[in-house]
């Protein structure tokens, strides 16, 4: 007789354990998604308290219009991942994207490391002679990490050669970040271009009360915003700035009929 051979019962539920466990469906765990943070400011951050008002007669005229951005590193865009990402650069793509058909061009004349004086010697050569509607001077953090004072005279000599020249100025002020935090003359410094900027009676970005606001208002963490260098932006935050420089811009702007029936089509979609 031939006997049937099985498997030990043991080795059968063994079995059968598997079999059952390869048919249930596979749950797979999700990664937590990462969403940016909103980019927000304080209305008193951002209203430049002088308009562009020259700027914004081409914006209505629908003619073209030139911003050279000047500064230090925070404008040639240290800590960004490519170039494209430095603010100068998405300023550039933010009033485009809103000023369809206008020609605009934004160039970076930052160089890592210069404080105004250094800024102001370029100034015939990397700014005059490009004959730009408004220049963005960024300024006053590598004065403060020095141990520098703020050198007011310096800015006032710079802002009359450039209105001289027929451009808007718009003055931007520090980083908040913890580097500058760590110096004691940073309110300092801020208190100095701000009194400039009224003084000269042109434009103000307060970045360093817009950055306050995402630390202690948004509730920001500094890596949010904040390269591991404990001083410059990464991409999010120089984005942000860029966004928020083109709204304070065009806020109440007139803009030509050709652009705004464009900018009304985009929105409808």
């Amino acid at each position: 007789m031939i006997r049937s051979w099985s498997w030990p019962v043991g080795t059968r539920r063994a079995l059968w354990s598997l079999v059952l466990c390869a048919a249930l469906p596979v749950t797979v765990q999700a990664e937590p998604t990462h969403f940016a943070p909103a980019c927000t400011a304080p209305r008193e951050a951002v209203n430049l308290g002088h308009l562009p008002e020259h700027l914004r007669l081409r914006i209505a005229q629908g003619r073209a219009i030139k911003i050279v951005a000047i500064g230090s590193s925070s404008t040639f865009g240290a800590g960004a991942s490519t170039p494209s990402a430095s603010y100068p650069s998405r300023l550039e793509a933010e009033l485009k994207a809103r000023l369809p058909g206008l020609p605009v061009t934004v160039i970076n004349k930052g160089i890592n490391g210069e404080e105004a004086p250094q800024e102001f010697a370029r100034f015939a050569a990397d700014v005059l002679e490009e004959m730009p509607d408004l220049v963005i001077w960024q300024v006053g953090t590598n004065s403060v990490l020095r141990d520098h004072p703020t050198p007011a005279a310096v800015l006032h000599d710079g802002i009359e050669q450039l209105k001289t020249n027929g451009a808007d100025v718009i003055l931007m002020n520090l980083q908040y970040a913890p580097k500058v935090l760590a110096k004691p003359a940073a309110q300092n410094a801020v208190d100095v271009i701000g009194a400039t900027a009224h003084d000269e009676k042109v434009g103000l970005f307060d970045r360093y009360a817009v950055m306050r606001s995402w630390r202690e208002t948004d509730r920001l963490t500094f890596d949010q915003f904040i390269t591991p260098d404990g001083l410059h932006m990464n991409d999010w935050g120089y984005a942000c700035v860029a966004k928020l420089v083109a709204n304070a811009l065009l806020d109440g702007a007139k803009l030509p009929a050709t652009t705004a029936n464009a900018a009304s089509a985009t929105l409808r979609r």
